[in-house]
């Protein structure tokens, strides 16, 4: 069976945070870009890109935990399918006679 592969708790989560303040970062940076003075600009712009660099991590973790999943479920499917031959015939032929049915009701 499938089992769980360990990712950081709320890595999703925490992606959606960082893109939020990406986002308002730089909305805050297009308003008031040219009111800030060199210093200013240059704080602006480093906060900025720190707060992009750490999204690009988190997508990087989620994408690499992601792919890991798929992996192991296609690994445990292919299993699946080479023990049981005939039970996966009949659970795609379930399958494929549902979605036509489906998709002839509209």
């Amino acid at each position: 069976m499938i089992e769980s592969i360990p990712t950081k708790p709320g890595a999703r989560d925490q992606l959606m945070s960082d893109l939020k303040s990406v986002i308002q970062d730089a909305e805050a940076w297009l308003r008031n870009g040219s009111h800030l003075t060199g210093e200013e600009l240059q704080a602006a712009k480093a906060k900025f890109e720190r707060t992009l660099s750490s999204a690009k991590a988190d997508l990087i973790r989620l994408e690499e935990t992601v792919v890991a999943k798929t992996k192991e479920a296609a690994k445990a499917t292919d299993e699946y399918v080479h023990e049981n031959p005939w039970k996966a015939v009949g659970i795609g032929a379930a399958a494929g006679l549902v979605i036509g049915m489906l998709i002839a009701r509209k």
